[in-house]
């Protein structure tokens, strides 16, 4: 089991230098630099260089430097940082004083100062030195002076300007994202929260633009392993655990390590021994939104995230298409949790996307959730063996109790690759004004088998956006002949729409009279879903004006989308069950968050 990063080897005490003589390097045959400590050697500056690539790539050199860390070891990075000592220092703009070195046999201590010799490489996306022999410790107890980073940085440039150096950041950061942190060990960190580019800014070049500056605020904190799915990942300290979370949004201050590149992204490794970061539950868990006072009735969207539950009856879960729980006891967990989140809403129609698609009989998907709700909750049946062709379908619940359906359920075709959407009209129980209710899932952003049109266009909607927009028109129209035969209602579209709320099918909705209602009461700033570290919306709740004028609160319940993707009912592919992240509370039920509506009988005052 590996140790948290505040109980490895700590640095050695500061010591002043007590001889420029080599020490030591004593592996039988192996060959130690060839020149003594203190004679010239190699300035790491002249290997870095000022372009992307070393311009000393290919070429042995000799290098005298300080060890800042270690990373050496089972599952480390095979290898230890050298930076160069203070008075040593070149100074050169934008050039790196830092270097890894790659030494799988090796192990270094820091605050040494060590002479090696190695070919230059470019590995990973950045230099390093591939040590041959051992390595000669010129002096022991010696430091460097970290440099100072903060976010957002100007360029790349910035960054590159400080490959290998020891860093600090001295602000207080946010955690952007946790999606690979029981995987990899890792935490996507910013200045504040960025934002998906077009949940607020227009698609083509304003989009590209708050793309790019997103690019420039986020850095990786690491954990200085290579391992997937390490037992013990440090974040938050002492380890990461169900009832110990960090979720994005939480703060973190005296963030310190080692910059690199590797595998394409800006990384900072954390010194082992070093001062642990600090984290602050900023946006810890919360309960279900309580009901406004005024509602009559609350309606609910949630993506369940591949809700699947093979033949029904204990069995079939090896089928064909099966996209949730592979067995019986995956499934266990899997319908604890979304329960568990279903009966917190405390709503009165929930309209749930991502369930499977087989029918509305005892054994489906649907019916079985139902079910586990309690006996008042029924399911709306359109009358069909299925709702469309897809493996995964919407679907609406409602409380027979306290919600009462009027006229018919209704579905239609949409557009290529979107789910067909189902639409009912409810009224409270205790009476009141009916509205049409229509669950939606248009096509998603994966960009399997998009071609032309369908392509990513670069305007930051991503791929099937044509096809999400022929869905948005071909529902407006649709909902305008009143599909479930009660004229009069007003509309809610609710649903996961893969669109933020920049983007071209929802301009097309607000043009056709849909107002986007949590915008209006939480902002525009408002997320239900996180992607790539940027938060947006991808799950609405839209109203036209008759619907509008009686809907009194609009909130995102944070359940999913800021937890570690770890907490899940089941583990990734590949990845071993860790029983320490698993409960069967409503956190991490689904990677969407879900959204309430609530919904008055009168209309509330302008």
């Amino acid at each position: 089991m590996r140790l948290p990063l505040h109980q490895r080897h700590p640095v050695r005490a500061i010591l002043p230098a007590l001889a420029l003589t080599c020490l030591a390097a004593a592996l039988p045959g192996a060959r130690a630099a060839s020149q003594p400590c203190g004679t010239p050697a190699t300035p790491i500056a002249e290997i870095q260089g000022s372009a992307g690539a070393s311009p000393l790539a290919g070429r042995v050199v000799e290098v005298e430097a300080i060890v800042t860390a270690d990373f050496s070891g089972d599952g480390g990075l095979r290898g230890f940082f050298l930076q160069t000592a203070d008075a040593q220092r070149l100074h050169r703009p934008g050039v790196s004083e830092g270097l890894f070195v790659y030494a799988p046999r090796t192990t270094a201590r820091a605050g040494d100062r060590v002479r090696v010799s190695g070919m230059v490489e470019e590995k990973f996306g950045q230099t390093q030195l591939a040590l041959s022999g051992v390595l000669a410790v010129c002096a022991r107890g010696l430091t460097v002076t970290p440099q100072t980073l903060t976010l957002p940085v100007a360029g790349e440039s910035d960054l590159a300007a400080r490959e290998g150096m020891l860093l600090r950041l001295p602000q207080t950061l946010t955690v952007a994202d946790t999606h690979e942190l029981g995987r990899y060990g890792t935490l996507t960190l910013s200045e504040g929260r960025p934002i998906a580019p077009t949940q607020m800014a227009m698609p083509g070049t304003a989009a590209l633009q708050a793309a790019a500056a997103n690019a420039r605020n986020r850095l990786l904190l690491d954990d200085g392993s290579t391992r997937q799915y390490p037992a013990v990942v440090p974040y938050p300290p002492p380890q990461l655990a169900a009832d110990n979370p960090v979720r994005a949004g939480d703060t973190v201050t005296g963030v310190q390590g080692v910059l690199e590149k590797r595998h394409g992204q800006w990384r900072l490794q954390p010194v082992p021994g070093a001062s642990a970061p600090v984290f602050q539950a900023t946006n810890p868990r919360r309960g279900a939104p309580p009901r406004h006072p005024a509602t009559a009735l609350r309606v609910a969207a949630f993506n369940l995230q591949n809700y699947f539950n093979g033949d029904g009856q204990g069995g079939g879960f090896g089928a064909s298409g099966n996209r949730g729980a592979q067995n019986a006891e995956a499934l266990a967990r899997q319908q604890a949790k979304l329960v568990a989140a279903l009966r917190g809403l405390d709503a009165d129609v929930i309209g749930v996307m991502e369930v499977e698609n087989n029918g509305y009989g005892q054994y489906s998907a649907i019916r079985q959730l139902a079910s586990r709700l309690g006996p008042d909750w029924r399911v709306l049946d359109p009358g069909t063996p299925a709702l469309g062709r897809d493996a995964i379908a919407v679907g609406l619940l409602y409380n027979a109790s306290t919600a009462v359906p009027a006229g018919r359920a209704a579905t239609t075709w949409l557009s290529e690759r979107s789910r067909q959407p189902l639409a009912g009209t409810f009224r409270a129980t205790a009476g009141g004004t009916p509205v049409t209710i229509v669950v939606n899932h248009f096509k998603s952003k994966n960009c399997t088998e998009a071609a032309g049109a369908q392509a990513d266009q670069g305007d930051g909607q991503g791929c099937w956006n044509p096809a999400r927009v022929q869905a948005a028109e071909a529902l407006a129209e649709w909902l305008g002949a009143a599909p479930t035969g009660v004229s009069g209602a007003g509309v809610l579209v609710i649903g996961d729409l893969n669109s933020y709320a920049m983007e071209d099918p929802l301009r097309v909705l607000a043009r056709r009279g849909y107002a986007d209602m949590l915008a209006q009461f939480a902002g525009r700033q408002a997320y239900s879903y996180v992607y790539n570290g940027q938060a947006g919306y991808l799950d609405h709740v839209l109203a036209d004006a008759a619907a509008a004028r009686h809907v009194v609160a609009v909130h995102a319940w944070h359940i999913n989308a800021d937890e570690p993707g770890a907490f899940s009912y089941a583990p990734a592919p590949g990845a071993p069950a860790a029983a320490a992240y698993y409960a069967p509370g409503p956190y991490r039920s689904s990677d969407h968050d879900p959204l309430v509506v609530d919904f008055a009988t009168s209309p509330r005052a302008r």
